[in-house]
């Protein structure tokens, strides 16, 4: 007989295997960038992601992992035409919102610029990024209903999709500028980012449009689409007005960082070069590993909450012991190896004995860091979305508050010391409302 593979394994090495590839894509881009653009430019266009992270909040988070958990359901009992329902009913809530998005983003980019980013040169890119709200919208819901049915193949090509797009525009842009003389400015950064996005959602459309669940008898539902929409809403509304404050917060950090390194002392362009060095070159490295931590929360939430449906309280606990068991080893291992070779990463691949020293300082969030994703899936997964908020909030505002007290006084160390409690905290939390599920299961 054949062994079954079991899905959250499968799904698992499959979105690994290809957030690898686009991880080692998107590294050698952002390595590009920082070339191509500078450190300030990159200080610039790292600054426009928490705008765009309100916007997706706003218009796709929530109705993402409605789908999902809707999707994971339905298909589980093989209803998939209804599954099919979801899909649509997510698709319509989440396009009428992102269109309204786009709207109020391309407008009010130059108040947005100037009062919540403190830059106006912010202004221009997000108009452009405000057109990739409804690509993002529909391509992210497409995947969320793949993630329902457990066919982590199709979202992981469509990520694959949109970085190649988005590199491959870039370079050929890139190479035009060049033989007209002409210097890469951050818009154009934004430029390939539109591509990417609109790419990925034509293949996420090609995909579902070619897979129609198979032809059956053209009886009535069993089911009303009053009924569906209001279950989804339910479930979308709280995740989506907790992403919505996160990212409000995120916003205000990446405004507040450059605005307390200046009143540290730095001038503007200093402010932002440092910025930019630390959030676009050295996250990139501590972020890499997180490949493989965000691979397993993709598939731990419909996984959990299947388990929690059936009652199988046992599954639950050993699903949080087997994270915990490979997150810690694995963020402790990644601790030692940026401490030992960060010098070198920051100077070799950026030219930048900064980015060493970020790389150093950040080692020491590396276990927390990784282990609190899959937490946060897993407590996503057990409908325990207002506990999940609450913490990450707490660990925002240690950021800030960081941010405000340390880094006008000793510089951007104060913000590296902010991360480190905001992560070490969060983890603790999180630890203690999973409480329940850390005794080890007596084998039966």
């Amino acid at each position: 007989m054949k062994r079954q593979k079991h899905p959250l394994i499968a799904g698992t090495l499959i979105l690994t295997a290809t957030g690898v590839v686009t991880r080692f894509i998107g590294f050698f881009y952002k390595i590009f960038l920082s070339r191509a653009i500078g450190a300030e430019g990159l200080g610039i266009y790292q600054m426009i992601f928490p705008v765009y992270g309100v916007c997706y909040a706003l218009t796709t988070a929530g109705a993402e992992i409605a789908v999902t958990r809707f999707v994971s359901c339905e298909a589980g009992k093989g209803n998939l035409k209804k599954a099919r329902s979801v899909l649509h009913m997510g698709l319509f809530f989440s396009l009428s919102l992102s269109l309204l998005a786009m709207l109020l983003l391309y407008t009010g980019a130059d108040l947005i610029a100037a009062r919540l980013l403190q830059d106006p040169r912010c202004a221009s890119l997000l108009r452009l990024l405000s057109v990739t709200v409804p690509f993002g919208a529909c391509h992210s819901c497409i995947c969320g209903y793949y993630y329902g049915l457990k066919r982590a193949g199709i979202p992981a090509a469509a990520h694959l999709a949109e970085q190649l797009a988005r590199v491959g525009s870039m370079l050929l842009i890139y190479r035009v500028a060049l033989s007209e003389g002409r210097t890469l400015t951050p818009v154009y950064a934004v430029t390939g980012l539109v591509i990417g996005e609109f790419a990925s959602m034509l293949f996420c459309l090609f995909c579902v449009g070619a897979g129609r669940p198979s032809r059956g008898k053209r009886g009535r539902k069993d089911y009303s689409l009053a009924s569906l929409a209001r279950g989804m809403a339910l479930t979308a509304l709280p995740i989506t007005g907790n992403r919505i404050c996160m990212n409000l917060l995120a916003s205000a950090e990446a405004a507040l960082i450059p605005f307390t390194l200046r009143q540290y002392g730095l001038s503007t362009e200093r402010a932002l070069s440092i910025y930019g060095t630390l959030t676009g070159m050295s996250m990139s490295f501590i972020l890499f590993p997180n490949v493989l931590t965000n691979a397993v929360s993709v598939m731990l939430l419909p996984a959990v909450s299947e388990s929690q449906a059936a009652g199988r309280q046992d599954q639950i606990r050993r699903t949080l012991q087997k994270t915990l068991s490979f997150c810690l080893p694995m963020g402790a291992a990644f601790t030692v190896i940026f401490l030992l070779s960060g010098k070198f990463l920051g100077a070799f691949f950026f030219q930048s004995s900064l980015a060493g020293d970020f790389i150093i300082t950040l080692a020491w969030i590396c276990p927390f860091l990784y282990l609190n994703g899959t937490l946060h899936s897993i407590l996503n997964g057990l409908g325990k979305t207002g506990p999940a908020f609450f913490n990450n909030l707490a660990g925002l505002m240690i950021r800030i508050i960081f941010i405000l007290l340390f880094v006008p006084r000793v510089g951007i160390e104060g913000y590296l010391w902010g991360l480190l409690a905001n992560q070490l905290f969060v983890t603790l939390l999180n630890l203690g409302i999973l409480r329940e599920y850390l005794t080890f299961a007596r084998p039966s």
